[in-house]
């Protein structure tokens, strides 16, 4: 593993493997009734929230305390930011505390990697979301759910996603998790297929290593998974589609576009759903979607992502110690 973890594009296949098998172990802690390591004991690490979160930050935190660190909570709202103190005199703060790891979510594109290569802060950093531009963890937990339902939970071990047909739906060009997705999923070697109408695709997809297509229909019944997108209005500065109820009829996922979908495939969504949509209360309730089990996955991947960057040298998972009789 590098140092820190600022894109998806950064993973080698042999990483983000070892990533994916990792939090399987993490995963079984989850089963046990204390649901705690004593990996990071000691250390500090400090969720430094620029942007509203409630899935990443919560699952970050869950992470972090199972593996037994010591945490800071961080939101701009409230803080030295809301006055204008800059991220530099921020990161140095935290500098001056001691701290071991940065996760970091900002609504400026490339602020992690900054903070990662500026020399303000000795910490490792952790890439939670900036702009529209990455957001890897999610990409992590995403190809992780897909690999324990695709391929298996004990199958799936030191497995990637080569021939799965992966097809992603909807507001491409503000998303940084359709971004993330398409440079992992590729890394893994699955078959992306993006879906939107041509206003919601940036400007160069031409050059992303994956296929593009404005038919929702033709692309379902060959689709191994389908990810729906939320639009993202709050990012939006014009009108790039002409109502909500024509979006949907094109590019939104019912019961009946889901029944032309293969009996194996599932449906999948980074949350928050916007239901009636991208997404109809069918489908989102239905046994194929996995937008609880991305949730659960994400606290597994995020433990891994922290232990493979924290931990040292001692396993991930020791087994229960047993009294002698």
């Amino acid at each position: 593993m590098q140092r820190h973890l600022i894109s998806a594009a950064d993973l080698t296949r042999d990483d983000a493997v070892l990533i994916l098998d990792t939090a399987e172990e993490m995963a079984r802690v989850a089963d046990r009734p204390i649901k705690k390591l004593p990996t990071l004991r000691g250390r500090t690490v400090v969720n430094l929230f620029f942007e509203d979160s409630t899935r990443t930050r919560i699952s970050f935190e869950a992470a972090e305390k199972r593996l037994s660190a010591d945490v800071i909570n961080f939101s701009a709202k409230g803080s030295s930011v809301s006055k204008g103190e800059s991220l530099k005199d921020t990161a140095q703060t935290l500098e001056a505390m001691g701290v071991d790891a940065v996760v970091i979510r900002h609504g400026a594109s490339g602020a992690p990697y900054r903070l990662a290569t500026s020399g303000w802060i000795d910490a490792h950093v952790i890439n939670a979301g900036d702009g529209t531009h990455q957001h890897p963890t999610q990409a992590l937990l995403d190809a992780f759910t897909m690999r324990r339902r695709l391929v298996g939970r004990d199958a799936g071990i030191g497995q990637d996603l080569a021939g799965k047909r992966i097809t992603i739906v909807g507001d491409v060009l503000h998303s940084r998790v359709a971004r993330s997705n398409v440079d992992l999923l590729h890394t893994l070697g699955a078959e992306v297929t993006l879906v939107a109408p041509p206003t919601l695709l940036p400007v160069g997809i031409e050059t992303w290593p994956c296929e593009v297509s404005y038919d929702l229909d033709s692309t379902l019944p060959k689709s191994d998974a389908v990810m729906m997108l939320r639009v993202q209005r709050e990012r939006m500065n014009a009108a790039f589609f002409p109502t909500e109820r024509e979006y949907s009829r094109r590019y939104g996922l019912d019961g009946d576009r889901m029944a032309r979908m293969p009996e194996h495939a599932i449906v999948m969504h980074p949350g928050p759903m916007v239901r009636g949509m991208e997404i109809t209360a069918e489908v989102a309730d239905s046994h194929r979607c996995t937008v609880v089990e991305q949730v659960a996955n994400g606290v597994s991947i995020r433990m891994a992502v922290l232990y493979l960057l924290l931990g040292g040298n001692e396993p991930a998972v020791t087994a229960p110690r047993t009294e002698e009789k």
